[in-house]
C-alpha cells in the first residue's frame, strides 16, 4: 500500500521540484559540476587510442572511406618525410597575416607534426614519429612569443595542432627523450597558454573558440587541470553567443565579458542581421567560411571533452545540429531568403562537419539530412591549412 505523504514530506518535494526547475533553467548542473578528470587520458587530444584504433584497422584492411582519406594525408606535402621545420622567435601576424613573418610556417610545420603522428600510428612506420618528433622539437628550441594583431588567433591555430601531435608520440611511441617532451611543455605553457587562456570577448566568435580548441589541448597535454576548466567554462559561454536558439529569447546573448547586450549592439555584432532562426551563427552574414572556423572548433573541444570523461556534447547538441543544417543546406545550394545577410551569403564553409557529424549522428543517432548530404560530398576531407586536417580519417563512422 502506498504511504499517504506528510505534510513535510510534500514540502519538501515542492521545494525540490522548485530548486530543480531553477537550476535546469540556469544549464545542465551534472554538467556544469564536473570539471577536469582526476586523471587524464592520453592520448586524449580530438582523437583517443580507441578511435586511433578503429582507424588504423579500417586502413589495414582497405575499407572506404578510411583508405582513401589515408592515401589522401600520405599524399600531401605535409606527411613529406624530406620537410624542414622552419621555427622562429618571433611569429608576427597582421590582420590576415598580412604581415607573415613565420605565420604560415608555424601553422603548417604544427599541422605536419600531427599528421605524421598519425601516419606513425596507422603505418608503424617509425619514420613519421620521428619526423613528427623533429619539428616538435625544432620549434620548442627556438620560439619565444607571437607578436601583433592577429598573435592570438595565430596562437589558437597553431596551439590546437602542437598538442594533438605531441599527444599521440608521447603516448604511443618511445623515441622521443625526456629533455625533447619536457622543452616541448615548457613552449606550451610559457608561450602559448597566457597567450590564449584568458579569451577575447568582443572579437568575431571564431577568435575565442578556436583559441580555446588550443587551450583545452594544451591543458590536456601539460595535465592543468585549472586551465582545463579555463577553457571549458569560457567554451560553455561562448557557444550560445554564437549560435542562436529560439529559446535564447528575441535576439541572442551577447559574448560574456564583451558588453554586448542591446539588440542594436547584437545585430551590429551579427553583421547586420535582425532576423534570427535556430542555428544562425554570428558569423553567418561575415561569411562561412570563418564561421566554419568557429564550427570545428566548438565540435574538436567537445570532442575533446569528452574523451577526458567529461561529455559536453548534450548541452550543445541542439546549437551544433541546427548549425551545421543550416550551413550545410545553403552550401548545397539552396536558395537564400531575403531575410537572411539581405538575400546574400558568402559560402565556403570547408572540410569542417566530420567531428561534429560522427559526434550527433553516429554516436547519438540525430538524423542530419543537409549535415549528412554534405559530409558525405566532401569526402575524404582534407585540411583548411589551419587548424583543420583529415577529419574524415580520423572520425567518419567512428564510433569510440
Amino acid at each position: 500500500m502506498v504511504r499517504p505523504r506528510s505534510r513535510a514530506s510534500l514540502l519538501s518535494l515542492g521545494i525540490a521540484v522548485v530548486i530543480t526547475l531553477i537550476t535546469g533553467a540556469m544549464g545542465p548542473p551534472a554538467a556544469e559540476a564536473q570539471k577536469a578528470p582526476a586523471v587524464f587520458t592520453h592520448p586524449g587530444v580530438l582523437v583517443s587510442k580507441a578511435q586511433l584504433d578503429f582507424v588504423r584497422s579500417k586502413v589495414t584492411a582497405g575499407t572506404q572511406p578510411w583508405k582513401g582519406a589515408y592515401d589522401q594525408m600520405i599524399a600531401s606535402p605535409l606527411a613529406s618525410l624530406s620537410r624542414t621545420p622552419k621555427p622562429r622567435a618571433v611569429v608576427e601576424c597582421g590582420p590576415y597575416s598580412n604581415p607573415n613573418y613565420g605565420c604560415t610556417d608555424e601553422r603548417q610545420d604544427a599541422l605536419a607534426a600531427y599528421t605524421d603522428a598519425l601516419a606513425w600510428y596507422i603505418s608503424r612506420d617509425s619514420r613519421y614519429a620521428e619526423k613528427a618528433i623533429q619539428i616538435m622539437d625544432a620549434w620548442s628550441a627556438v620560439i619565444t612569443d607571437h607578436a601583433n594583431s592577429n598573435a592570438p588567433l595565430q596562437t589558437g591555430w597553431a596551439g590546437s595542432s602542437w598538442p594533438r601531435a605531441a599527444e599521440i608520440i608521447r603516448y604511443t611511441y618511445t623515441g622521443w627523450s625526456t629533455t625533447g617532451v619536457n622543452r616541448f611543455a615548457t613552449m606550451l605553457r610559457n608561450v602559448y597558454l597566457p597567450e590564449i587562456i584568458n579569451g577575447s570577448s568582443r572579437t568575431n566568435g571564431n577568435w575565442e573558440l578556436s583559441m580555446m580548441d588550443a587551450a583545452i589541448g594544451i591543458a590536456v597535454f601539460l595535465q592543468d587541470k585549472a586551465a582545463y576548466d579555463k577553457a571549458v567554462s569560457t567554451f560553455r559561454a561562448r557557444v550560445p553567443a554564437y549560435i542562436y536558439l529560439t529559446g535564447d529569447g528575441a535576439f541572442p546573448r551577447g559574448p560574456a565579458g564583451s558588453g554586448i547586450d542591446t539588440r542594436a549592439e547584437v545585430v551590429d555584432y551579427w553583421h547586420g542581421q535582425d532576423t534570427f532562426v535556430d542555428g544562425l551563427s554570428q558569423e553567418t552574414c561575415r561569411d562561412f567560411t570563418h564561421t566554419g572556423y568557429g564550427l570545428a572548433a566548438i565540435a574538436h573541444i567537445a570532442e575533446t571533452a569528452r574523451i577526458q570523461g567529461q561529455d559536453l556534447y548534450p548541452e550543445i547538441a541542439d546549437r551544433l545540429r541546427h548549425a551545421l543544417g543550416l550551413h550545410a543546406k545553403y552550401q548545397l545550394g539552396a536558395t537564400v531568403p531575403s531575410w537572411l545577410c539581405g538575400g546574400s551569403l558568402t559560402l565556403g564553409l570547408g572540410p569542417v562537419t566530420e567531428v561534429g557529424f560522427n559526434a550527433l549522428h553516429t554516436r547519438m543517432g540525430i538524423a542530419m539530412t543537409n549535415t549528412q548530404a554534405l559530409t558525405e560530398r566532401q569526402r575524404p576531407a582534407g585540411t583548411n591549412n589551419l587548424f583543420v586536417a583529415w577529419e574524415t580519417l580520423t572520425h567518419a563512422g567512428n564510433p569510440n
